[in-house]
């Protein structure tokens, strides 16, 4: 708060409790915050008369210039701890890219969970990486990171065995960081591989980890049996000894059973805890199952159920879908969303920068919230992390063009060329792809649009115009990638991003190159014209060879710009006359 005052231009900033003065000091602004239900805050709100009657929904806040000490101060009340926080959050956006004489605010979020889960394949992102995703969470209005890289051993393969003290003491580190950003860390068990449910040992063995985990400071927990498809094996004869074979009934009373335990012997006897989350083996679609009709019978009513939409990869996400899941499991269901998850052969060489969509504006009115995984590259994450959060907070206003235009100004710091090569760069890695058949959302949309413009004008006889308007586009896709290099705070997101910037540099440079081809055609000079796309196609050549960063993306591959859009038309460009 005080550091957005300073933004916002104040030379000098002085705090105390609510009600005192700061002696000796006139007092040009004063800002008031804390709960709407202290005494000073719930005074200063009875006076205001900016709000009407009613209580603030849970983390709500208001903001409000209008009448506040008869003096047009700003008053920030939050319903809870949570609410407060987030009226800082919004008074610190507002306070340091604005001049604002006046500004009455009244908000809440939609759906009660909001957040990321880290539950990609391939190299877990790194301790720092978590530190500043928690950092931006908070800023996003994010309220619940999940803890679940399906590549640390001790989360699923070793996960009998408690943490390393270093590896320990980060997972403490981080715990305390989220609960500072108001983020509920949920560390993710994944026993499901070598469980042997009938084992008291096992049982034991669990409740110790889990132990451990809440002395680092850890207060939320899932258990997940995801990934063990199509139907696992008993992993003990104690198993099969109780359970006879392996059926999607017997599966689901040995999975209930374990997690009844865990609420009631772990949950309900420690302090601060939520109720247990659940990531089901079966996960996906509708299906009334076996399996899934035997969870609803048999688990805690207070467990909440993880679900993915209709699709590992959803292709789109209905209202009525949505309430179907919810009558199937007959509890809260929590949106485990697998998008911008890169980690699948779907998704080899790609970053995936388009915006969160293709998701019902009233998801909220039947889920308890929705999580997204995101890629193996954290910062990268952020675009589609932002326009996510804007969904999650308020999915009835939601505008994926527009969140994602805001996520550009976020990510560039508020610059505005930065920020629209951001967009221009955001458009070539836009593709996001199903598990199966189409895309769900199409590769460079506003390139494509472009490139529809200069085929109409070429055809209508305007050629001179159509290549001189897809010229000043490429130019700008040209100057992007150094844009971003120099500009973008974020110098992880630039690391990250380097292959596919490079590639993209190559790519626009080949467009240009292009251009000034047709241009020689168009000017009789076919020697020259002929020179130019032999330069194009050597261009387009070096893009297509470069390769992701290896180790630090699952798969491995050459990366992709903007693939069957601009290809495809350089080749096209070569034929036209």
């Amino acid at each position: 708060m005080v550091q957005a005052l300073r933004s916002a231009g104040a030379s000098e900033v002085h705090t105390s409790t609510a009600g005192a003065a700061v002696a000796g000091r006139p007092t040009a602004l004063t800002v008031v915050i804390g709960r709407s239900d202290s005494p000073a805050v719930a005074s200063l709100l009875k006076r205001s008369a900016a709000f009407g009657p009613g209580e603030l929904p849970a983390e709500g806040y208001a903001i409000t210039t209008d009448s506040v000490n008869g003096r047009g101060d700003v008053l920030l009340a939050g319903k809870d701890s949570d609410g407060v926080y987030y009226a800082a959050q919004t008074f610190a956006q507002i306070a340091s890219r604005s001049r604002v004489a006046g500004v009455s605010i009244v908000d809440f979020p939609a759906m009660s969970r909001r957040g990321v889960v880290e539950g990609f394949y391939g190299r877990p992102w790194t301790h720092e990486d978590r530190l500043d995703q928690l950092t931006f969470y908070g800023r996003m209005k994010f309220n619940t990171y999940l803890y679940a890289p399906k590549d640390d051993p001790f989360e699923r393969d070793r996960w009998r065995d408690r943490y390393p003290p270093e590896q320990a003491r980060r997972l403490s580190v981080l715990a305390h960081a989220a609960s500072r950003r108001h983020v509920r860390f949920t560390y993710v068990l994944s026993p499901g591989k070598s469980i042997c449910y009938n084992s008291a040992r096992d049982r034991r063995t669990v409740l110790d980890k889990l132990g451990s985990l809440y002395e680092l400071g850890i207060r939320n927990f899932a258990i997940a049996f995801d990934d063990i498809h199509p139907l696992p094996v008993w992993n003990c004869a104690a198993d099969f000894a109780r359970w006879g074979a392996v059926t999607q009934q017997a599966m689901a009373t040995a999975q209930s059973d374990l997690l009844n335990r865990i609420q009631h012997e772990f949950v309900d006897r420690h302090r601060g805890l939520r109720s247990l989350v659940m990531v089901p083996t079966q996960y996906s679609d509708l299906s009334a199952t076996l399996y899934k009709k035997s969870l609803r019978r048999s688990l805690d009513q207070r467990i909440t159920m993880m679900w993915t939409g209709t699709d590992v990869l959803p292709t789109s996400i209905t209202a009525d879908q949505a309430r179907q899941a919810v009558e199937l499991w007959n509890r809260d269901v929590l949106l485990w969303d697998n998008y911008p998850v890169n980690d699948s052969d779907q998704a080899a060489g790609r970053l995936l920068l388009a915006p969160y969509a293709n998701r019902s504006r009233a998801l909220g009115n039947y889920l308890s919230g929705v999580v997204l995984n995101p890629m193996n590259q954290a910062s990268a994450s952020k675009a589609a992390e932002f326009t996510g959060a804007d969904y999650a907070w308020n999915p009835q206003a939601y505008d994926p063009a527009v969140s994602a235009q805001a996520a550009a100004d976020h990510l560039s710091d508020g610059d505005a060329d930065t920020a629209e090569a951001l967009r221009v760069f955001f458009d070539t890695q836009h593709l996001a792809p199903s598990w199966k058949g189409a895309p769900w959302q199409p590769q460079a949309p506003a390139l494509a649009a472009r490139l529809k413009e200069f085929d109409r004008l070429w055809t209508s006889g305007h050629k001179d115009r159509a290549v001189a308007r897809l010229r000043a586009y490429a130019a700008v896709m040209v100057n992007a990638p150094q844009r971003i290099t120099a500009h973008v705070p974020d110098r992880a997101l630039i690391t990250e991003a380097e292959p596919w910037l490079d590639a993209m540099a190559l790519w626009a440079h080949a467009l240009t190159t292009t251009c000034d081809s047709l241009t020689a055609r168009l000017n009789g000079d076919a020697p020259r014209a002929d020179e130019l796309q032999t330069r194009s196609r050597a261009l387009a050549k070096q893009a297509s060879v470069i390769r992701t960063i290896p180790g630090a993306t699952r798969p491995q591959g050459t990366v992709k710009v903007a693939d069957g859009v601009l290809d495809t038309f350089l080749e096209k460009a070569a034929s036209l006359r």
